[in-house]
Order: C-alpha cells, then structure tokens, then sequence
C-alpha cells in the first residue's frame, strides 16, 4: 500500500521560500519571463525577525485591520491572530508550491465589512525553508518523512512566544492574553498549531488547524491530547477527503482527526466551541484552504469580545 501523502510533497517543496520574480535574463530573442504581480490587498508592514532559538531569520508580515492609523483609534487595541506559512497567506507570488494563497486579507476585510468578526491584526510568519519541517514538528513524521533529522519543534511555541509575540506586541496595539489571541497553520502548520495550543494555554486561546499531518510521531500528537490539560476558547479543524493519493489513507488520517475530536468532547468541549468540518472533496491546497477561511473565522470570533489576560 502507498503510503505517500500530499502534505509531503508540500513539506518538500516549500524548501525553497521567497517570492517568484522574473526568470533569468533572456538571450537571444527568448521573451522575458513575467514578473509576478503582488497579490496583497489592505496595510501590509514587512519586518526582519532574528530568532536566537532557531538561529535564524525571517520575515513576519503583519497585516492591519483597516482605520488602524485613524486619530479615533489611537487608543484601540486588538486581537491578534498568528499564522504559520506566512508566505503563503496574503500573497499568491510568494506560494511557491500552488501559486495559490489563503487569501486571508481580502477575506478577512469582506467578513469585517460583514459585520460577521471583529477587527483584528493578523500575523503571517514565515517558515524557514528547508528547514520547515524542523521547525514545526515536535515528533518525528516515521511514515512521511523516515530519514529526517530528530526535528525541533517542541521550541517553536517558545520561539513564538518569546520571539514573534514581543516583536509583534512592542510595535502595535495588540490586545494579549489568551483570550485575545489565536494562532492558525496547515499540515505540518496545522501541527505546530495544535501543539502551541497544548504547550502554551496561557497565551493562545483560538486555533485554526486545517489538514494537520497528525501521523507524526506515529499520533502522539493525537495522544497529546488525552487527557486534555489545555482548555483554548475556540478550535477549528478541517480535513479533505482527498488529501492522500491513496482513498485508504485519507480515511485513517481522518480517523486521527476524529480522534482528537473525541478528546476535545470528553473534556466537555460541543459544536460551540469545538468544530471538525470533513471536506469529502477538498486536496491538500491552500485553495482548499481558502475555501473553508470565511466559515473559520467567522466561527473563531464571530462573538468575540475583548478580555483580559489569564493570571497565571
């Protein structure tokens, strides 16, 4: 049996970040390549983080709700959202596997509009190329990714914490804490995501966890969760029928996907505050992704209301 899945392939790819430019210089009479035209919509600011945990850097693409500069905002704050695979969300020409993104300004823009969330700051964070893998797992993925090195990824919540949220939080008018604070990401994001939710309870209350390779660790990650300990406000997972190439696989991921489910509902969790939507048509794709955006957002923080931060 082929045990080969999509989230492999985009783990693979995506070890080569950063835009898509022009092609080489033509010669002869061959045409120049097109210059990929930036999909961002809305106040986009672009910063250099320097991490001291990962020995490296990146850039953390902080997008605005609209009026934010405005004299009658001064004193406002937000909410903030974090999502991993930032240069996948607001822009099609950094997206170097689908040239596809998530599409999380305009979409985020159209439900404000809407009236169906609240303003909030979202915050892309890039992953690290080919080290992406490493970063993201806590556990090793045996089935997916055999020969990779023990990864890293039990020091990214401390990675975000420490590093990404004082940089964030330094510079804007974040509302913090817990209850004010989501993080979001997909397959191996969706990983990252999940176990920053269980490292962390403190400071992340809303997860957005969209086909999470939960085979890592042969499902420890799964396990993780029962007993649950954590106790987040809201959390959103979605899978798609077609995600493996083989419809076996699809099935036993989907299994892993309703097992945490049951974890969350034996910890006293409902449809209120616990969703699982199974696409029984959707891949492995950031279009796929974009698709069930509008519906997890507004179920994340469609009644939200600004909180204090959890005491300790």
């Amino acid at each position: 049996m082929r045990t080969t899945i999509l989230c492999l392939a985009l783990q693979v790819s995506l070890a080569a970040a950063g835009p898509t430019v022009a092609g080489p210089a033509p010669t002869g009479n061959a045409p120049a390549a097109a210059v990929c035209k930036s999909t961002v919509s809305g106040d986009l600011r672009l910063h250099t983080l320097k991490s001291t945990i990962f020995g490296n850097e990146r850039t953390i693409r902080v997008l605005l709700p609209a009026g934010y500069g405005d004299a009658a905002n001064k004193d406002r704050r937000y909410p903030v959202l974090y999502m991993l695979d930032g240069q996948n969300v607001f822009d099609a020409c950094l997206s170097d596997v689908s040239h596809h993104e998530w599409s999380v300004d305009e979409t985020v823009q159209q439900l404000l509009a809407e009236n169906k969330i609240p303003a909030l700051i979202v915050v892309g964070v890039d992953h690290a190329g080919k080290d992406r893998a490493h970063e993201y797992l806590p556990y090793k993925d045996y089935v997916g990714n055999p020969d990779m090195d023990e990864p890293a990824g039990k020091r990214f919540p401390d990675f975000l914490t420490n590093e990404v949220m004082p940089l964030v939080d330094g510079r804007y008018r974040t509302l913090q804490g817990q209850p004010n604070t989501g993080i979001g990401g997909s397959s191996y994001g969706g990983v990252a995501t999940l176990y920053a939710l269980l490292a962390k309870p403190g400071r992340f209350g809303y997860g957005l966890i969209e086909s999470p390779s939960l085979q890592v660790g042969m499902g420890q990650l799964v396990r993780d969760t029962s007993p649950l300990v954590a106790l987040p406000v809201k959390v959103f997972v979605a899978f798609g029928g077609k995600e493996a190439d083989d419809p076996v696989i699809s099935e036993k991921l989907i299994g892993l996907v309703r097992q945490v489910e049951s974890n969350f509902r034996a910890a006293g969790y409902d449809q209120s505050n616990f969703r699982v939507v199974v696409d029984p048509e959707a891949q492995h794709t950031e279009a796929a992704w974009e698709k069930r955006l509008p519906g997890a957002l507004t179920f994340l923080f469609g009644d939200w209301k600004p909180a204090p931060p959890l005491q300790p």
